[in-house]
């Protein structure tokens, strides 16, 4: 199920029903979730599942799958895209246990669309690797890419990435979205030579 990538108005009523509905929701991050519940006044019952957790949490969940219905949900955004989700719901679907998918808000497509860049094709990459060498390799395969990339990173990582970006692929058009849909969204749009200037801190004299 979908939840809101920053603004809570955004979930849908069928996911607002749903939720009260289940009699379990699976959380990546109780405490995001719980805050929507409370936005809305859901008091249906929470259990964790998330990276860390998995492996212990993924029979239990399926479990509870086999007497009744359970809302997965993420931190912001569709489960099983840059998730562990997607473990859940492949194993469902090999126990043959239904899975509904309840659309909305997501991360990827909003930042496409307001990019400015080509939306007609486009690849997603999920999250840059952390460490330069690997962020290095995942951009030397995708560097004959055709259309819009479209990939995820920490802001204290993002000028390290835009650094790899500009020597592996170019001072090609660029747009960096932040907080999208919140107060202070803010969609940068230029080259990657002009993206790394403007996102370094002035330095004092």
């Amino acid at each position: 199920m979908a939840t809101p990538i920053g603004n809570l108005e955004d979930i849908s009523l069928r996911a607002l029903r749903t939720l009260r509905e289940v009699g379990l929701i699976a959380a990546e991050d109780t405490r995001k979730t719980k805050r929507l519940l409370i936005t809305y006044d859901i008091k249906t019952p929470v259990t964790s599942y998330h990276e860390h957790n998995k492996r212990t949490k993924l029979g239990h969940i399926l479990n509870r799958l086999e007497g009744g219905d359970v809302a997965l949900v993420s931190n912001a955004g569709m489960p099983g895209i840059s998730d562990p989700g997607y473990e859940l719901i492949v194993a469902a679907n090999q126990q043959g246990i239904s899975v509904v998918p309840i659309p909305g808000p997501s991360v990827v497509i909003t930042a496409l669309v307001i990019s400015g860049l080509t939306t007609d094709r486009f690849s997603y990459i999920g999250f840059l690797p952390h460490k330069a060498n690997g962020r290095r390799r995942l951009l030397e395969s995708i560097a004959d890419e055709y259309g819009t990339i479209v990939a995820l990173e920490s802001p204290h990582r993002l000028l390290a990435a835009l650094n790899d970006i500009l020597l592996i692929l170019g001072d090609r058009r660029v747009a960096v979205c932040r907080e999208l849909t919140k107060i202070y969204e803010e969609v940068f749009r230029g080259t990657i030579s002009q993206a790394i200037e403007h996102f370094t801190e002035p330095r004092g004299e």
